[in-house]
């Protein structure tokens, strides 16, 4: 059993609040402009670079939706703040060794990015007797030197992913290509990948390709625009926290 630590002081437990209320409003006015409903997007907060008395405050203002981009890191974290019950993610690369530890504290795994990573998913969702739930990540740069699967590859992949018995395919993941371009050029990459997603969706069951995480701090009013149903949200919650 972990022992709190010191009751925060009132102005971090504030800014925590109004930081996860100023981006909240963000996400409405895009959904509005979308013509979407304002419920249509789920917003993540990765806490890789906040403490887990950070993390906490975010939970308890009203996110219930934490994730990290370390598998070891996520291992550490969920147990200090399992008396809040938050759905953990899993934003960063996974190793096929770090699968069977992370697999029971996570409710989604973002950045599935090979087939053979899929196949080890499978084994110890099996093994463990859960349901495993998945995205694949799609590398929309194509650039070998990023993480994700080449646009080229993505079929057999996802071939891979819904033949496979013991984990689910939610959908698609991407960043858009170059973090620092223009707010028109992140918009092209996720209308790119929404674009890709329709396509395979066409030959898939109705609930396969259903999620598209994608858009960040930077540019997540422009992956709403183009259907974004999960923002993976850092800095602009962490702003002030520590």
């Amino acid at each position: 059993m972990t022992t709190p630590g010191p009751e925060p002081c009132g102005d971090v437990r504030q800014r925590a609040a109004d930081n996860l209320a100023a981006v909240r409003h963000r996400m409405a006015e895009a959904c509005r402009a979308a013509g979407r409903p304002g419920d249509a997007v789920t917003l993540i907060a990765v806490t890789k670079y906040v403490s887990a008395e950070a993390a906490r405050l975010i939970v308890e203002a009203g996110c219930r939706d934490l994730a990290e981009s370390r598998p070891q890191q996520l291992w550490e974290r969920s147990p200090l703040l399992a008396d809040l019950g938050p759905r953990w993610h899993l934003v960063g690369h996974l190793q096929r060794n770090k699968v069977r530890r992370t697999l029971p504290v996570v409710s989604l795994v973002h950045t599935v990015d090979s087939r053979r990573l899929v196949e080890a998913i499978d084994r110890e969702s099996q093994a463990a007797g859960i349901m495993a739930e998945i995205l694949v990540e799609v590398n929309l740069a194509d650039d070998p030197g990023r993480s994700g699967v080449p646009v080229a590859d993505i079929a057999d992949v996802i071939a891979a992913a819904t033949a496979a018995r013991h984990l689910r395919l939610r959908g698609l993941m991407g960043m858009a290509g170059h973090p620092d371009a223009p707010a028109a050029d992140a918009r092209r990459d996720f209308a790119r990948l929404r674009e890709l997603r329709d396509r395979l969706a066409a030959d898939l069951p109705a609930d396969a390709l259903r999620e598209l995480s994608m858009g960040m701090s930077g540019d997540f009013a422009e992956a709403i625009l183009e259907g974004s149903t999960m923002v993976r949200i850092g800095s602009a919650l962490s702003q002030g926290l520590h």
